[in-house]
């Protein structure tokens, strides 16, 4: 088949761009032609396909974001492809990734009712629409089941457009960086004693993600457990504020950042406990992981695979309907004095063990061909 995928910006440590990378490549190894079609790239193009940049004008990010969908639109009506696959919320597709959260749902859990009356809201929202609506042709493969639930609320989307499909972790990339000899490499490295705690958070975006509620967390924790406490934050953000709060409260030290990496496994080899309190998350694919590798989890209950820890029994799950950064810092003291830690690691173990936590790319591409099948078909007989 002759695909067009579209996402407005590609860098390489991001959580969607790395599923973007890799459904886009299992979908060149089956022979299916991609083009590729976005305003800005970083990094390499995956070997095969062609990648497009389209133009765009434009001063805040939501005019630059029609001015690209509208000449995509443009130079995709002079196109004959098999399939239109968006990465982002765009009009007009025959298949959308959901790797973001309802947006209409978000704003109003988040923002005053105001700002329903903006012109960031009025295109963003329309662009949902565009994919959720009811009677529309968009086939939707969702990663969260909390999501669907979401989007099923504010568009009464029909379930059989909506394909549920299971994390896409590397359990041998992760299990086997997972020694003896690499926890106490990287720990090394990093100046950590024997005895001291390695709290880590990866993720790019450090606001959404919640590292100013880890740091402040650490922040409150007794002072003899604060000494021997160590937070890393891998990925790609603004270092600069966070790095000044954690001045502020005396922990310049303890918060360290690490930029981006390729060697996540050999951090995960090393954490003692992955933090995750984020205050939007589709997904937290890092949960994931950090399961695989056998790391406790602390997260937030928005993000769609909090419920994995629920179910392997493998940390703490903060409440989120109305986050408490007290009530954080209490659970953050409680589960590293838990006696349930080496419980939490044995159960993270066996859960992705038993459970399907890595099989979404395989499934995605099996869902392409598919739909692709189905809409040749329907053209055929109409």
């Amino acid at each position: 088949m002759k695909l067009a995928f579209c996402l407005f910006n590609y860098f390489p440590f991001g959580g969607l761009e790395q599923n973007f990378l890799k459904i886009s490549t299992e979908c060149l190894g089956r022979g299916h032609n991609i083009d590729i079609y976005t305003m800005k790239w970083e990094g390499a193009c995956p070997a095969g396909a062609k990648l497009i940049n389209v133009s765009f004008r434009g001063k805040s990010n939501h005019d630059k974001i029609a001015s690209f969908a509208g000449n995509l639109a443009t130079i995709l009506e002079q196109k004959q492809y098999n399939l239109i696959i968006g990465f982002n919320k765009i009009p007009g597709l025959d298949i959308y990734y959901a790797a973001d959260v309802c947006y209409k749902a978000r704003i109003k859990k988040q923002r005053l009712f105001l700002s329903r009356f903006t012109p960031r809201y009025r295109l963003f929202s329309a662009f949902e629409k565009a994919v959720f609506g009811k009677n529309l042709k968009t086939e939707i493969i969702i990663i969260s089941e909390k999501e669907k639930i979401n989007y099923q609320s504010e568009y009464d989307t029909e379930e059989k457009r909506l394909h549920i499909v299971p994390p896409g972790v590397d359990k041998d990339y992760i299990r086997s960086s997972l020694s003896l000899i690499n926890r106490n490499n990287i720990r090394d490295k990093l100046g950590l004693g024997k005895n001291d705690i390695f709290l880590l958070m990866i993720g790019s975006h450090f606001h959404t993600k919640g590292v100013d509620r880890s740091i402040n967390a650490l922040a409150c924790l007794p002072l003899a457990m604060q000494k021997s406490t160590y937070l890393f934050i891998i990925g790609k953000g603004k270092q600069k504020p966070y790095a000044g709060l954690a001045k502020k409260l005396g922990l310049q030290n303890n918060v360290r950042f690490l930029g981006s990496r390729s060697d996540i496994p050999l951090f995960l080899a090393g954490a003692d406990f992955v933090l995750q309190p984020s205050r939007v998350e589709n997904t937290g694919n890092v949960i994931v992981e950090a399961l695989t590798a056998g790391v406790p989890v602390m997260a937030t209950e928005t993000c769609g695979y909090a419920v994995h820890i629920e179910r392997a029994k493998a940390g703490m799950i903060l409440p989120s309907s109305k986050f408490s950064q007290k009530t954080m810092n209490i659970m953050l003291k409680e589960m590293l004095l838990s006696e349930e830690k080496d419980n939490w690691k044995k159960n993270a173990l066996s859960y992705s063990d038993s459970t399907d936590l890595y099989n979404r790319v395989m499934v995605v591409a099996d869902l392409i061909e598919e739909i692709g099948a189905k809409k040749k078909t329907t053209a055929i007989n109409t």
